[in-house]
């Protein structure tokens, strides 16, 4: 399996609405729960208020489009990264899953995901 390294600097936040999220960019996440609105983007797009933010977070992209019948696509790399010790942040979308790793262990991750069998290809 090869997952792809993107370049852009990541920032996880929670904001209490839309208003300030320039949907127009090319990356970006939105959840939204009876519990709170959060919002992965690049750093540079985050909305001027947010109720919390955590910044400095990188994403390995699975290449390809997966099956909604493949079953334990993630498990395996977040195994590979916990046994370094690599806290990750994940998401799906209807085509394929990323992981968010801290940008400090982004060469840690490489290291671990290429020593675990996946191909890792940077972005750009």
């Amino acid at each position: 399996m090869t997952l792809e390294l993107l370049q852009p600097e990541l920032s996880v936040c929670k904001v209490s609405d839309t208003a300030g999220i320039d949907l127009t960019q090319d990356l970006y996440f939105i959840g939204k729960t009876d519990e709170e609105l959060s919002l992965v983007c690049r750093t540079e797009y985050v909305p001027p208020v947010t109720e919390a933010r955590e910044d400095g977070w990188r994403a390995f992209r699975i290449a390809g489009t997966l099956d909604f019948s493949l079953v334990g696509v993630l498990a395996p790399l977040a195994g590979l990264l916990a046994e370094r010790r690599i806290s990750i942040f994940a998401v799906s979308t209807y085509n394929t899953d990323y992981i968010l790793v801290r940008s400090a262990e982004v060469e840690t991750a490489v290291a671990a995901l290429g020593e675990g069998g996946y191909e890792v290809v940077r972005d750009g």
